[in-house]
Order: C-alpha cells, then sequence, then structure tokens
C-alpha cells in the first residue's frame, strides 16, 4: 500500500474536519428551523380562484410557504358572497381569518376587527417607499390599520390608430382639461360611427383634481367636501355640455348607436369606435390580449395619477401578528413578494394581475420589462401629486357620493338620491346650481356620520 503524499494527507484530514464541520452545521440549522414556533395563517381573499385554476395567489402562497416552512397558510372558504356580512358572522363566531381582504377599510374599524399595525409599519423600509396618498389612506388618528395590497389606476385610454388616422394629435398622458375636450369633440363624427368617450359621468369626480392642486377625488379633502365650489360645478357643467353635443356613445340615441360596431361600449371601444374609454389598469390584461389597435394610457387631465387600492386587514384577535404581517406584506406591497409575483407570471405566462404598490426602482424596471404601456410609467413618475379614490377608505363614503336620499323629485322618482341629482344635471334634465348646496350639507353629513362610526 503506498502511503499518501504529505499535501495530500494535509488536504485529507482538512475536507474531513469541514465536511464534519458542515454536517454539524447543517445540523445546527435544521436544529433551528424545527425550533421554530409551527404557524398556521388563516386567510380569505376573494382572489383566489379556485384549486384547479392554481392562479397567481395561489401559487404566491405555495412560495411563501416553501420559504417559510414553519408557516402554514389555510385558505378560508367560508368568507364569501356579501364579504362585509360574512366577515361580521366570522367574528361574532369567534372565527376570525388572521388575515383578510377589506372591502373597505372603515367598515373593518367600525366593526372593530382590525389590528393596529403601526408598531410593523414604522420601520419597514418597503413600507416607507409607498406613495404617500397611499400611506395616508390607510392611516387614521395616525395608526395604520390596513395593508396595501394591490394597486391600480384609474382614467383615460386612448385609440392612438383613430386620432393618426384622422391627422388629429393623439392625446398624451397630461393633456390640459381644454385640449382633452377639443380631442373628444374633434375625434366624433357620429355619423360613421366614431364618437369621443364612452360615457361622461366619471368626469364629475377627476375634474376638480385637474384644475386645483389642492382639490382631492369628487373635491374629498380632510376639512370635507367642497360640491358647492366651481371646481366641482365646472365639471357638472363639462359633462353636460359632452352630453348635449353628442360626444359620448353612452348618451346616443338608439338610432345614432346603430351606426356603430357593437352592443354596448365595449364593443364598440374593441372595433375602433371610440376615441377614449375610461377604465381601470385592471383592464391592461384584456386590452393587451384582444384589442387590434394601438393604444395608450393617458390618465386623467392634468396628469394627477388616480390610485384605486385593495386592502388586507390584520385580525385583532390573531394570536401571530408579526407572522401575519410578513405575510400580507408578501401578497401585497412587499419587493421580494412582488417581485416572485413577476417571476410566477412569466414562468406560468400568466398575466400580471395588479400594479407594484412599492414605488421601487428595480420593481418598476421589472415589471414594465414585461408590460410595454408609456403612460403607465408616466403615471408612477407623477405618484408625487396622486389623488386617491376615497371608495374603500374615506368613512360615509357610499352614502356621500351615492347613497343617501335627497328629498327632491327627479322625474318619477320622489326621493332622488345624490348619485340621481349628479347624473340628472349631467343629462340636462335639471340644474346643479338649484340644488348644489343642498347635496354639498348632506355629502358633508354623511362624511361626518362615517368618521363618527369609527371613532374619529
Amino acid at each position: 500500500m503506498k502511503l499518501l503524499k504529505p499535501w495530500i494527507a494535509i488536504l485529507t484530514v482538512f475536507m474531513l474536519v469541514v465536511g464534519c464541520s458542515n454536517d454539524a452545521s447543517n445540523e445546527k440549522k435544521d436544529d433551528k428551523a424545527s425550533d421554530k414556533e409551527q404557524v398556521t395563517l388563516t386567510f380569505a381573499s376573494w382572489a383566489l380562484g379556485t384549486e384547479e385554476e392554481q392562479n397567481i395567489e395561489r401559487l404566491l402562497i405555495k412560495e411563501y410557504e416553501d420559504a417559510n416552512p414553519n408557516v402554514k397558510i389555510k385558505i378560508d372558504e367560508s368568507i364569501t358572497g356579501d364579504w362585509n356580512d360574512a366577515l361580521s358572522a366570522a367574528a361574532s363566531a369567534g372565527t376570525m381569518p388572521d388575515v383578510f381582504m377589506l372591502a373597505q377599510v372603515p367598515t373593518g374599524l367600525a366593526n372593530d376587527w382590525l389590528l393596529d399595525i403601526t408598531e410593523f409599519t414604522t420601520e419597514d423600509e418597503d413600507f416607507a417607499k409607498i406613495a404617500d396618498v397611499v400611506k395616508e389612506s390607510a392611516t387614521y388618528d395616525g395608526k395604520v390599520f390596513a395593508i396595501p395590497s394591490a394597486q391600480h389606476f384609474l382614467g383615460y385610454y386612448v385609440n392612438k390608430d383613430l386620432y393618426n388616422q384622422a391627422n388629429l394629435d393623439v392625446p398624451e398622458y397630461g393633456i390640459s382639461v381644454e385640449d382633452f375636450t377639443e380631442a373628444v369633440r374633434s375625434i366624433s363624427n357620429v355619423n360613421n360611427g366614431v364618437v369621443g368617450m364612452n360615457n361622461p359621468f366619471a368626469i364629475v369626480d377627476w375634474y376638480p383634481t385637474s384644475v386645483s392642486e389642492t382639490a382631492g377625488w369628487y373635491t374629498y379633502s380632510e376639512e370635507g367636501y367642497n360640491l358647492d365650489s366651481n371646481e366641482f360645478i365646472g365639471g357638472v357643467n363639462l359633462a353636460s355640455n359632452i352630453v348635449t353635443n353628442g360626444y359620448s356613445y353612452e348618451n346616443l340615441t338608439d338610432e345614432q348607436k346603430a351606426n356603430f360596431s357593437g352592443e354596448n361600449a365595449g364593443e364598440v371601444w374593441a372595433s375602433g369606435g371610440l376615441g377614449t374609454v375610461w377604465d381601470g389598469t385592471w383592464a391592461v390584461t384584456n386590452f393587451t390580449d384582444n384589442l387590434e389597435f394601438e393604444w395608450d394610457f393617458i390618465g386623467t387631465p392634468g396628469g394627477r395619477t388616480v390610485v384605486v387600492n385593495d386592502f388586507m386587514g390584520i385580525s385583532k384577535s390573531t394570536k401571530h401578528a408579526e407572522e401575519a404581517y410578513k405575510f400580507a406584506k408578501f401578497m401585497g406591497f412587499g419587493k421580494e413578494g412582488y417581485m416572485k409575483r413577476l417571476d410566477i407570471a412569466v414562468e406560468n405566462e400568466k398575466a400580471v394581475n395588479n400594479l407594484p404598490v412599492i414605488n421601487d426602482e428595480e420593481v418598476l424596471d421589472a415589471y414594465f420589462e414585461i408590460t410595454d404601456i408609456p403612460g403607465l410609467r408616466t403615471a408612477y413618475d407623477n405618484l408625487d401629486n396622486a389623488v386617491i379614490e376615497p371608495f374603500k377608505t374615506v368613512p360615509g363614503y357610499v352614502q356621500s357620493r351615492w347613497e343617501a336620499p335627497t328629498g327632491v323629485a327627479i322625474g318619477d322618482n320622489p326621493n332622488a338620491n345624490i348619485a340621481g341629482i349628479i347624473d340628472a344635471s349631467v343629462r340636462g334634465e335639471i340644474k346643479i346650481e338649484d340644488y348644489i348646496s343642498q347635496i354639498n350639507e348632506l355629502a358633508n353629513q354623511k362624511l361626518q356620520e362615517g368618521k363618527e362610526a369609527i371613532g374619529q
């Protein structure tokens, strides 16, 4: 038997020592992992689809479990149908999910469902990169109660081909109100089956934000609504002018609509008969897959990005608050989770179903590498001056904007609600100036009642 050369012998001994050391180290790691508390979190979401579909949300949950072997996510299938009613039933039965989607944050606060998560968000570097208006929308009396889980923008999309073929300037993100109005007018040719927009009713909500640096959606601000302002009345009158002149498809007569290809505004847009269409960025996948013309997102006139978020809440009754927060962050605004979401989408050829919440350059570059829509990138560049669509975050908003009865008779309705009065004004049936003081007072009353319901 030959003896090992000295350097080989030394190397062999070294490898044996290192191997034993690695084995011991791995054993320690395994012991450490097994020593971690095993946690089961219940999760309720309307975005999970079915087990058979295995959509991005379910695949993302599996990724989280793989990366965190001590955490098991149990989907709560009992929260379905009317979301708020289902959550109320679970709260009454003591079976509230640890993490759950929120239809409206104020409802969760009014029912005392939500854990104050300020201790987790305060030192969270990812949370700090969320747009200020989004963070503020989840904050009540200085405390954070909701986790932004998805992000969308509201605004207009433009059929670029239609404008180019008509030798007209194509509207772009940041267009002025005056130029946007002219673009809608100049493209409209009802006899040839082309009209400027699908409907005018969103104008009354966004117009104040386009002509005022301080006005919010539907004039909302911390002080309340200013519906009797020139900004709001001007928006109603502009919308009414578009209806009167036949620049919106949904307000045309049946005889006029017969000139168009399609049975509704969506079909008319798809067939190339609308200059612009109002929608959210949730429509991007559908447009990308199905439209045969060149289009872009142009937001709202004036260039203020209109943000719509989905939110998750963490139950006050959870026994695993930190774990629940980390999971909700991964599924929502967190950088690690969103980058994994993009990987899953590419690997499985699935559509990315929401925009990044976190305003991080690496995340945005990765998103826009697979989503080539110039107007959306510009919308992100303008997030510092963004405005929140308040449906999910402002207490009493549903009553203030739509449902509160006014006592005013409109047509066959002896007691029209706020939305009925505004819509009738847009259609030119009444003058908004005759009712706006009453509506403003009522809207602010419902806002105050909503605040009182959550202890503000």
